[in-house]
């Protein structure tokens, strides 16, 4: 089924939501949408796109969630979707950006409209790793992440390794020097992508602070470790990029949360596969969506029985 299909196979409209202009510390301004609860919401929610992935694919998610009784925000990072500039060539925006930066004027965002309200993120992919660099993480209450890593090779899936390392850490960086920036939609791979970013993706080494000048490194680490939120680390059976190693070394950051890892198998919704991306498509509004309600709403682990584990 498409994205946007009613179960019938009636076609649905993608829904709206109210635009929003978000102003970053260092002078940039992205670009999103506030999905406002009719009633009085019970937490604020961040959506975190994957890398490459535009915020309106979450935007069914972010609808669900506002019927629900969430304030949402969806938003794109910069250089990609809304926040593309009009040259992207050279523009130099990187992953750290969109952490230290962009992720922190979203929570700064949500903070500002409803201050005291309980502040949830949902991250997707790199979205779960953003959170832990914004000066203001401590404010974050619940994290649901999906797939969550940075993309160090190694913890790629086994019978894929070979293939992703190709795509990804050597074509992916020779046409980000031809092009200036990575040319993934002419690919049909991700959206296109800053050439900052695609070389952290491409360069990315097992620590994570590594990629940060050594005189950040320290900060970078005690801003994970301030994270005091609950976070539930959700990594899919057939997930080839998210694996479960590629999980539990980003969640392995976040010292000071209460952590809690769980292996989602397809069989549970009886699914053949799922792997990185669709857990968003509204095909699993009744499923997986519904699901995440139970900790978001609660803090509940809503796969128990599952095998989970702390890293």
């Amino acid at each position: 089924m498409a994205e946007g299909s009613s179960p019938a196979g009636a076609p649905r409209s993608r829904p709206l939501g109210e635009p929003a202009s978000l102003d970053c510390r260092d002078g940039v301004t992205i670009q999103g949408h506030v999905w406002a609860s009719r009633s009085t919401p019970a937490a604020s929610v961040i959506i975190n796109p994957a890398t490459g992935v535009l915020a309106r694919y979450y935007h069914f998610y972010a609808d669900f969630l506002r019927r629900s009784g969430f304030d949402v925000l969806t938003y794109d990072y910069r250089g990609i979707g809304l926040s593309r500039p009009r040259r992207l060539r050279d523009c130099g925006f990187s992953w750290r950006d969109w952490g230290v930066q962009d992720f922190d004027a979203a929570l700064r965002f949500m903070d500002g409209r409803r201050p005291g309200l309980p502040i949830h993120v949902v991250g997707h992919s790199i979205g779960g790793y953003l959170p832990g660099l914004s000066p203001h993480a401590a404010r974050i209450d619940r994290m649901l992440t999906v797939g969550a890593q940075y993309a160090y090779w190694r913890d790629y899936a086994a019978g894929h390794r070979a293939r992703l390392f190709l795509k990804w850490h050597v074509v992916m960086p020779v046409l980000t020097a031809v092009f200036g920036y990575f040319p993934g939609k002419r690919l049909g791979w991700l959206e296109d992508l800053p050439a900052g970013v695609a070389n952290e993706w491409s360069f990315r080494g097992a620590r994570m602070e590594m990629t940060h000048p050594p005189q950040e490194r320290a900060e970078i680490l005690r801003r994970f470790a301030a994270v005091k939120a609950s976070i539930l680390a959700i990594a899919v059976g057939d997930d080839d990029i998210g694996t479960e190693a590629a999980v539990r070394r980003t969640l392995a950051y976040y010292t000071g949360a209460k952590r809690t890892q769980v292996l989602l198998e397809p069989s549970f919704y009886g699914l053949s596969g799922i792997g990185h991306f669709s857990l968003f498509h509204s095909r699993h509004a009744d499923g997986f969506w519904a699901d995440t309600l139970r900790f978001l709403r609660d803090g509940t682990d809503p796969w128990t029985g599952q095998p989970s584990r702390l890293p």
